[in-house]
Parts: C-alpha cells; sequence; structure tokens
C-alpha cells in the first residue's frame, strides 16, 4: 500500500474534490493531482498538510508491529483477546474518550 492510497481514500470519503483538499492545505491544486497520480514524490511536509487537511495525524509504526497495530485499530482499539461481558476490561477508546 502506498502512502498516498490512505489519503486520496480520506478525500473521496470526505467528499472533497482535489481543488477544495488543495485549498485546505495550502496547496495548489495541481500538487493535489499530481502527488495521487503518482507524478510527485512530495516532501513528508506536503504530505503531513494534506493528511492534518482530512483530520489525519500520520504515524510511523515498527515494521515487525505492522499488523498488530492495524488489527487493533481495525477492531475499534479493543484490548486482543479479551473477553466481552460487564468483567471486561475497558476499550482503549471507551478510556482514553471517557
Amino acid at each position: 500500500m502506498s502512502l498516498m492510497e490512505p489519503l486520496i481514500a480520506a478525500r473521496k470519503d470526505a467528499g472533497l474534490t482535489q481543488a477544495e483538499l488543495a485549498e485546505r492545505a495550502g496547496l495548489s491544486r495541481m500538487t493535489v493531482q499530481k502527488m495521487e497520480s503518482g507524478a510527485l514524490d512530495p516532501r513528508v511536509s506536503t504530505v503531513l498538510e494534506s493528511a492534518r487537511a482530512l483530520g489525519l495525524e500520520p504515524m510511523l509504526v515498527p515494521a515487525g508491529l505492522r499488523q498488530e497495530v492495524e488489527a487493533f485499530l481495525r477492531s475499534g482499539g479493543k484490548y486482543l483477546a479479551q473477553p466481552s461481558g460487564v468483567s471486561a476490561p475497558p476499550s482503549i477508546v471507551e478510556t482514553l474518550g471517557g
């Protein structure tokens, strides 16, 4: 998976055009178009501005933990291999949000 794939998906999910994302991120529409098409290898600062304009915060994850982190995020932040029910520990989402 390329770094741009989740950004493109997030832009489309937000219902934004490339021009609207560009305006929010302080970039030109042409820069966003070239990044998304692969014609431009963007600077890290450009990717960060694009991500933040979409309400995302990029995070570096050690390669050896990638699968576990992705599974954890897909689970909604639930502790892995924990029973459900009254005596179950709260999810990390509940812990952080509440």
